[in-house]
C-alpha cells in the first residue's frame, strides 16, 4: 500500500494533470448523484509568480502568470483548485477531486493514483530535459 498523499502535493499535482483526465475523473466521481456545490465559481486572474536567485538564494518577483481557481463542496467537504491558464472546467474538476479525497468517498484512491502518475511523467519529462541539457555541462578543473 502506498502513503497517502498530503492535501498540498494532491492539489499541486492535479494542477500539472491533463484537462481531459480530470474531468473525466470528476464526471465519474459526481455519477452517484453526490450533493455538490460550488462555493467559488472558476475565476480567472494574475498571480504574482515568485523565484529564487541560484547564487545568492534571495527571491524575486518575476511576473505576473495567469490562473484560475475554484471552490466546492462535495457530500460535506471542501474541494479547492488553481491551475495555470483560464480553463475553468479543468480547475473546476480539480476542486471536485480535491473535495473527493477529503470527503473519503468510494473514488478517492483513483483520485490518488492519478496523482500519482502525473507525478510519474513530471520526473521523466524532467529526466528528459536533463538528458538533453547533459551533453552541453562544461567541467571545469580547478588549478592548484
Amino acid at each position: 500500500m502506498t502513503d497517502p498523499l498530503g492535501r498540498e502535493e494532491r492539489c499541486g499535482l492535479l494542477a500539472e494533470a491533463e484537462p481531459g483526465e480530470l474531468r473525466a475523473l470528476a464526471d465519474a466521481c459526481l455519477a452517484d448523484g453526490a450533493d455538490v456545490r460550488v462555493l467559488l465559481a472558476p475565476e480567472v486572474g494574475c498571480v504574482q509568480t515568485q523565484v529564487r536567485e541560484p547564487v545568492a538564494g534571495e527571491r524575486f518577483l518575476l511576473g505576473d502568470v495567469l490562473a484560475c481557481r475554484a471552490e466546492v463542496e462535495l457530500a460535506g467537504h471542501r474541494g479547492w483548485a488553481m491551475r495555470l491558464g483560464d480553463d475553468r472546467a479543468a480547475v473546476l474538476a480539480a476542486a471536485v477531486l480535491d473535495a473527493e479525497v477529503e470527503a473519503g468517498r468510494a473514488r478517492a484512491a483513483e483520485v490518488d493514483e492519478l496523482c500519482r502518475e502525473v507525478a510519474r511523467r513530471l520526473v521523466e519529462r524532467e529526466e528528459r530535459e536533463w538528458a538533453e541539457l547533459a551533453p552541453t555541462v562544461v567541467e571545469f578543473e580547478e588549478l592548484t
